[in-house]
């Protein structure tokens, strides 16, 4: 079947659309609307060396929307997004306000060091009339003091009540130079008990064949780059909870925390790729 073409999105002043981005890219892969041609053709060319980037991208996004609407059943209200990319496609504040009624209130803080996405994820706020309770800051995840004083964050969160702090998909762009894990301590030392940490992470995990295969060449490919890719297995990722009590079921693949549905079998091939856990601040 030929792909229509889509409808251009708007574009933000000063955002270089000749080139891809890996933020729209990524946003492609989730269905999204963000993205223009040069996005669309890059992200094809990924899938044709492993064909599990866009379903791995979706069960990623899935586990983060069980994590939003699990932390506001839970009376969670606050949410802190690092390094967010475009916020659409059913992100948090979408997910937080489909589930929240009109009394009830919440904020997001997304956090992006790249341009691109923080230009499209203004636009996009502004479009949607959300910046009273969501916001973006520009800056880099790996840099915490800078992220937690940042005026917007400061406005945002409260950190005398509990927050859900989530690390969705971007740890594996935390290398050892960087100590991932200072850089997480840093943002459970500022919680309060009853907040919560979210952390998903890519991983060969328990691949094999052709799939792994494909995996490593990604992995390859984002080594060539300025965005270099850390994959970690089980074990390196517990530490980063720091013995905070995970929720049901633990540490788990993506698509079995606390599924909502059952996986089709490319889906279920993209099943050990990646590691995810929530834990409870005591």
């Amino acid at each position: 079947m030929t792909e229509k073409p889509d409808a251009a999105p708007k574009a933000p002043e000063g955002v270089d659309v000749e080139k891809p981005s890996a933020a729209r890219v990524y946003d492609w892969y989730l269905g999204g609307k963000q993205n223009w041609a040069v996005d669309r053709e890059f992200g094809r060319k990924v899938e044709k060396m492993w064909s599990l980037a866009r379903p791995g991208a979706k069960q990623n996004r899935e586990f983060m929307n069980r994590v939003v609407r699990a932390a506001l059943d839970a009376g969670i209200r606050q949410f802190l997004d690092l390094g967010s990319g475009v916020p659409t496609a059913g992100n948090v504040h979408e997910v937080v306000e489909a589930a929240l009624g009109d009394d009830d209130e919440a904020t997001v803080v997304y956090v992006d060091y790249e341009p691109v996405a923080v230009a499209h994820a203004t636009l996009i706020l502004e479009d949607e009339a959300a910046t009273d309770w969501a916001g973006i800051v520009q800056a880099d995840m790996r840099d915490p003091r800078a992220v937690l004083s940042d005026p917007r964050t400061r406005e945002l969160i409260d950190f005398d009540k509990p927050v859900c702090v989530m690390l969705m998909a971007v740890l594996h762009f935390v290398g050892p130079d960087d100590d991932p894990d200072a850089v997480v301590r840093a943002y459970r030392d500022k919680l309060v008990s009853g907040s919560w940490l979210a952390i998903s992470q890519m991983s060969e995990g328990d691949g094999s064949g052709p799939a792994l295969e494909g995996l490593r060449w990604f992995v390859e490919q984002y080594r060539k780059t300025s965005n270099p890719m850390w994959l970690r297995d089980r074990d390196e990722i517990e530490p980063f909870f720091g013995g905070w009590p995970l929720l049901e079921p633990g540490i788990t693949h993506l698509p079995d925390w606390r599924p909502e549905r059952e996986l089709n079998a490319v889906e279920a091939e993209a099943r050990p790729f990646a590691w995810c856990a929530v834990a409870q601040k005591p």
